[in-house]
């Protein structure tokens, strides 16, 4: 089981809903609580959860990964994400059992290699789907075998920087259109001159779309 942190509902007692926070490359659970620690005060009956990657970083001497970015070959990242996939689908699992959640009630929120896990993992879950997945700088993983392998179809918000210097923006439109073609609800917001990061455009959208999904 993957390592956590997590922020209990500020309201107290058994959470109503989940967000499961993913961070990027090198990063670990501890380097998204801020999201959550932004979000808390408005969705105050929300448990945030941010899981360490299960692998640890083999690019620098400390964080962790979901994936190796040795080799940025498609071949080589869809395996990786491959690898990762059943790990993370285990700790949805693990989190929606522990609250007593139906999935309706939990929502992804990636950044960078996060997003390209939940892009992955989200649509190909058993139904019924998840409440929602929010993705901020990443890409989509497969797209191309998506629509074959989609079994339910959360809808998602993606977020992205138009001078992302780590991954491109025109991943963004990529992705749109990836999860157009398998029948998937999707929208997203283009932050005029944001690099590899979140601001607070993109916070901001990320929360209504969480208010909208979790009403």
């Amino acid at each position: 089981m993957l390592t956590d942190y997590t922020l209990p509902p500020l309201a107290g007692g058994r959470p109503k809903h989940a967000v499961i926070l993913l961070h990027g490359l090198g990063d670990s659970g501890t380097g998204l609580l801020d999201l959550g620690q932004s979000l808390r005060p408005i969705l105050t009956d929300t448990e945030f959860l941010s899981p360490d990657a299960p692998f640890p970083c083999d690019m620098a001497p400390f964080g962790f990964q979901w994936f190796s970015l040795q080799d940025r070959s498609p071949e080589a990242v869809l395996a990786g994400v491959k690898k990762a996939a059943p790990l993370l689908n285990e700790y949805i699992d693990h989190v929606l059992t522990t609250r007593e959640l139906p999935p309706s009630k939990l929502a992804l929120m990636g950044f960078s290699q996060g997003t390209m896990m939940s892009l992955y993992v989200a649509p190909r879950r058993d139904a019924p789907p998840l409440g929602g997945v929010i993705g901020y700088s990443g890409a989509l993983i497969g797209g191309e075998n998506l629509q074959g392998q989609r079994k339910s179809n959360p809808p998602f918000l993606l977020v992205h920087g138009t001078h992302d210097e780590v991954v491109p923006f025109t991943a963004l439109q990529v992705a749109v259109t990836g999860l157009q073609n398998a029948n998937l609800n999707v929208s997203s917001l283009a932050c005029p001159g944001l690099g590899h990061s979140i601001d607070e455009a993109g916070l901001n959208e990320g929360l209504l779309f969480l208010r909208r999904i979790f009403t």
